[in-house]
């Protein structure tokens, strides 16, 4: 399997826009064909090589299946590679996060699942709306610093959506 793109991995042609039934359905079909059980019996270099490529293949599909990352592999095939932690010069979203951070605190305190259920949903909605405002603009090069910024915040709200997930759970028990 070496280290083709990850879309071409998949039968996909790059682009933020994928069609995820064909990505896990073409997943299940290499798992199984790389699957280390399947070299048990292999020699030692031969079960070292499904290993790797069990684990690049992983790595592969949980890049494209998530909208964040998807958007940051995208944004390295194009450009140079982006730093892992960058300062977010984005006042106007660094604010936005704020309010969104307290707004979580409160809900704990409260205990209020329903609440959080709300917060979930609303913070699913911005996330669609950033991946559509990704998509339109990532594979225009004059709108890279624009896909950058989008990508950023994207990361962001998938940590939020963690935390989120994570309290629901700890009100839920």
């Amino acid at each position: 399997m070496g280290s083709p793109c990850h879309f071409a991995l998949f039968d996909l042609q790059p682009g933020f826009r994928i069609d995820l039934e064909q990505l896990a359905t073409r997943y299940r079909e290499l798992a199984r064909q790389v699957h280390p059980d399947r070299f048990a019996d292999a020699d030692e270099r031969e079960r070292r090589l499904a290993l790797e490529r069990s684990a690049s293949l992983n790595e592969a599909y949980h890049t494209l299946r998530t909208p964040s990352q998807r958007a940051r592999y995208l944004l390295a095939l194009r450009g140079p590679e982006l730093p892992a932690e960058v300062t977010v010069q984005d006042p106007q979203f660094l604010l936005q996060q704020m309010q969104w951070r307290e707004e979580l605190e409160e809900l704990q305190d409260e205990g209020d699942l329903a609440g959080v259920a709300a917060f979930k949903r609303r913070l699913k909605a911005v996330q669609e709306q950033l991946d559509e405002s990704f998509a339109q603009c990532w594979d225009d090069d004059a709108r890279r610093e624009e896909a950058e910024r989008l990508m950023r915040r994207m990361q962001f709200l998938d940590k939020l959506a963690q935390e989120v997930r994570q309290l629901e759970e700890r009100l839920d028990d």
